[in-house]
């Protein structure tokens, strides 16, 4: 896999002459949504097939699976333009295997609300190894229902493994550090609690289990890690692990709400796994700057392996970007956008994306209409080659991804490059 930064006067035509690979292999696997608005700074990913197959009548992707020795989820991974669907006909090309070498195995997770498009999520499920729909609410021992249905039947029928999620969002879509409090300190809404989180992952299938509990109070934190190693203790009986995302801390006194009540070293023994939430740097309220910075994600991952073992751990990868308008002043809120929608806001206002080598993020500036400047920062085919090589060289267990709701198909075929994903069902 070769990643090309577009330079003034690339075409797609260009590009596959340059890199002696059909234009259309180009086009199915960057999945760009106007291939003759080329930005400069874009990244295009170039991949390079090694054995393909040619469909005959009374194919199908089982069968051409069969016939090569692999999966029918990898023959979708390896084919983008089949958005999840096994709909193949005679004489079309279908790529078995890329010259490339994956750098190592992963496990690869997701979160996703229940309104996600479904032809995205169709698209999106054979680059998982678990979906985990957001989020189970709670009122004292009480679970709040999600519409989760079509989610978990969605990855049950891929053979993904659905993870039940709880979280301490309140009725205002605010994390409730008072929520908690009154949680920990009643034991019998606890076991009632667990014993509604059992009931309803075994009436739907859930293969594990999630718990994101945010702004926990300093002095909670032991009582937090004490009610995930109750919870952990109700799930061995049937083979599911536990796993607590977790704000990314850089040291154990790390001062701040979102950190105090957050003990890795207590935590550690507690769950299974952990997701380290390593985005948000830039956010809706900060000045502008990368949303995972690798610098400081390299901080937290470091810290975290001080307390945990590098197969308890997933690595947090943002979908997203904010657009902020400049100067930045305190009390201003960016905007939320997509990695898509970066680009194309680029082309729209004829500005070139810049890379910044040390964050290792893509970002660029604007005028709007009015005249206003802006800064945009997001993700791209670089970003997150450069935060799965992080993950590989600590070797930690797999990659969780903040969120699936936005369409990026270029961080799904960077994954399928680098990885071979890991399944978990």
């Amino acid at each position: 896999m070769d990643i090309h930064v577009v330079q003034p006067g690339d075409t797609m035509y260009r590009l596959a002459q340059q890199y002696g690979v059909p234009m259309e292999r180009l086009l199915q696997d960057n999945q760009l949504e106007n291939p003759s608005q080329l930005v400069v700074g874009q990244t295009i990913v170039v991949q390079y097939p090694e054995l393909t197959h040619t469909v005959r009548a009374g194919d199908s992707l089982y069968s051409i699976a069969q016939m090569h020795g692999t999966t029918a989820a990898q023959l979708l991974r390896n084919n983008p333009a089949l958005q999840g669907r096994d709909l193949i006909y005679p004489g079309q090309n279908i790529v078995v295997k890329y010259a490339s070498r994956p750098w190592g195995t992963l496990t690869v997770n997701a979160y996703a609300y229940p309104a996600i498009d479904r032809n995205l999520l169709r698209a999106t499920l054979p680059y998982l190894s678990q979906l985990t729909p957001f989020t189970y609410r709670f009122d004292e021992e009480e679970l709040i229902p999600l519409r989760d249905e079509t989610l978990v039947n969605a990855a049950l029928q891929s053979r993904v493994a659905p993870i039940f999620h709880l979280s301490n969002l309140d009725e205002q879509e605010r994390f409730s550090p008072e929520l908690v409090h009154e949680l920990l300190e009643d034991q019998e809404d606890q076991r009632k609690l667990i014993e509604n989180i059992l009931r309803t992952v075994d009436r739907k299938g859930y293969q594990g289990v999630d718990v994101d509990f945010e702004y926990v109070r300093e002095g909670d934190r032991e009582d937090y890690a004490a009610f995930l190693a109750r919870l952990r203790r109700a799930l061995v009986s049937r083979g599911l692990p536990l796993m607590a995302a977790l704000a990314p801390k850089v040291s154990a006194d790390q001062p701040g709400r979102l950190y105090e009540g957050i003990d890795y070293h207590l935590i550690a023994q507690s769950v299974d796994f952990a997701l380290l939430m390593t985005y948000e740097w830039g956010n809706l309220t900060s000045p502008p700057m990368a949303v995972a910075p690798l610098p400081q994600v390299r901080r937290v991952v470091e810290y975290a392996l001080t307390e945990f073992r590098p197969n308890q751990l997933y690595l947090g990868i943002p979908n997203y970007g904010y657009d902020w308008t400049l100067p930045f002043r305190e009390g201003n809120r960016a905007r939320s956008l997509s990695n898509a929608e970066a680009v194309r806001l680029a082309w729209e206002r004829r500005a070139a994306i810049r890379y910044d080598e040390q964050a290792q993020a893509p970002w660029f500036r604007y005028v709007d209409d009015r005249g206003g400047e802006h800064e945009v920062w997001f993700e791209d085919a670089r970003s997150i080659q450069a935060k799965l090589k992080l993950a590989f060289e600590y070797g930690l267990y797999g990659v969780g991804v903040w969120n699936l709701d936005r369409s990026f198909p270029q961080g799904w075929v960077v994954i399928n490059a680098m990885a071979n994903i890991r399944s978990e069902m």
